[in-house]
């Protein structure tokens, strides 16, 4: 299974990722992590870096066209070989990307969303969309020691979060999978998100026996982390 943790910076989806992460590996569930892009074509990643500098490309056309052969590349190299050892957890994937794209094209998010959808071995099977508003969204990353990212400052951010929602609305018609939209602004908003995933993940994770440790066993691994 690949789930896909969808929103603006400062959303909750690097926390919800961790908690999930943690959770699954308490469990044995072998949840797997990988980005958003595979970097593996030097002009699609040249593209991509600046658009997500905020400076766009010649064409919404030229745009999309490096967006989908990173895509491919990502779904061929990186996720067959992810998904391979069980479910993948993916911190931003389409739907973001279509939204960049939207952002600074002057096109429908659904125009992307819909070519971005072709790639059909990218698909996430669950698509988790982080509602919180983009001003508590901007006042958690104003407590934060990094530079602010193109897109992060407030008018950008709501402009962001309304493209989600058609984005979310424009996934499903192309696909008919499921986006499950929710807020992430309280911990018990945090606790119903992470539960809901992992109810998903435990369907479809391979069952294995645990093994008994013996005593003073060494720590486990940590969450594994796959791609780039």
């Amino acid at each position: 299974m690949l789930l896909a943790l969808e929103g603006i910076a400062g959303a909750g989806k690097s926390t919800l990722r961790d908690r999930l992460l943690a959770a699954a590996t308490a469990e044995d569930l072998g949840l797997g992590h990988i980005g958003q892009f595979s970097w593996l074509s030097l002009q699609s990643t040249r593209t991509i870096i600046s658009l997500r500098a905020g400076h766009p490309a010649a064409s919404g056309e030229e745009a999309v066209a490096a967006a989908r052969c990173d895509l491919e590349l990502h779904a061929r190299h990186n996720l067959a070989s992810a998904l391979s050892l069980g479910p993948v957890v993916a911190d931003r994937l389409t739907l973001s990307t279509a939204c960049l794209l939207a952002l600074l094209h002057d096109r429908p998010v659904a125009d992307y969303v819909h070519q971005l959808a072709e790639v059909t071995a990218a698909r996430a099977e669950l698509t988790v969309l982080l509602t919180t508003e983009p001003e508590l969204c901007h006042a958690r990353l104003s407590r934060r020691a990094t530079s602010r990212r193109f897109g992060e400052d407030l008018p950008t951010a709501a402009h962001l979060a309304d493209l989600y929602q058609q984005a979310a609305t424009a996934w499903t018609e192309a696909t008919g999978l499921t986006v499950l939209r929710h807020t992430c602004t309280t911990e018990p908003d945090l606790d119903l998100l992470a539960t809901a995933c992992l109810n998903r993940l435990r369907a479809t994770a391979p069952h294995t026996a645990r093994i008994e440790e013996p005593p003073h066993a060494p720590s486990p691994d940590a969450p594994r982390r796959l791609g780039p």
